[in-house]
């Protein structure tokens, strides 16, 4: 008997290509996408990754709430406003694909450092993604310089969001878990949130609702960041 892959007891019946080998459907059905990177031409993804999203949501939202509170104490409302922004312009530019992947928006994150550096690091050319990201910052910042971390604050902030996204991702180079996780929490916590920014596609015009995106304080206490009755058209 082929034993599953995955649990190594039950049989596997179903081929899976993220872990080259036989996965039973118990195995599939409980960790297709929130722990194994399911290519996204898999037979066996479907009407239940929208179920898989929402767990890895679930999954996501107290790592996220604990991240949000370091930044806080370390670098206070801009640290907070730029990993926001960060998260506000991954979501309304991946949630609608299927093969985003986490290394995108690592890869994004490092050349926007690199680009916020005091030192002048020469680069080559950005990806995709990595520009989309490094001008809608431009954007914010140049419209709203007082709200957002800047070169002095921004390259140690952008190295502690690189490590949470890293570290949620996983090890694989293909896991798209924190992409997943980040539009699973959004819809199923935030779906106002979530169907405006589903409407913007134009790039610069986005409205940022940090405000809503922000994990309540222990105190609820009002946070300020991007979007806090503040929007740039």
């Amino acid at each position: 008997m082929s034993r599953c892959v995955y649990c190594k007891q039950r049989k596997g019946k179903r081929s899976c290509p993220a872990l080259n080998g036989l996965i039973c459907s118990q195995c599939c059905g409980e960790h297709r996408i929130v722990r194994v990177s399911c290519p996204t031409d898999c037979v066996y993804l479907g009407t239940g990754s929208d179920y898989q999203q929402k767990r890895l949501g679930e999954q996501f939202m107290p790592v996220r709430r604990e991240f949000y509170r370091t930044l806080g104490e370390v670098g206070g409302e801009k640290a907070v406003a730029l990993f926001n922004l960060i998260e506000v312009v991954a979501f309304s530019y991946f949630q609608g694909r299927r093969d985003g992947r986490d290394a995108e928006v690592v890869t994004a994150m490092q050349a926007l450092r690199r680009a916020l550096s005091p030192l002048h690091v020469p680069a080559a050319p950005m990806p995709v993604f990595a520009e989309h990201l490094k001008k809608e910052y431009d954007t914010f910042k140049k419209r709203n310089p007082e709200q957002i971390a800047d070169t002095s604050m921004a390259p140690e902030i952008l190295d502690r969001a690189i490590r949470f996204v890293s570290e949620f991702s996983g090890t694989d180079f293909q896991s798209h878990r924190f992409l997943g996780g980040l539009v699973g929490y959004v819809r199923a916590f935030h779906p106002a949130t979530a169907e405006q920014l589903t409407k913007q596609q134009e790039p610069g015009h986005i409205v940022l609702p940090a405000q809503q995106l922000m994990p309540p304080s222990a105190s609820g206490s009002h946070t300020h960041g991007p979007g806090c009755e503040h929007h740039y058209h």
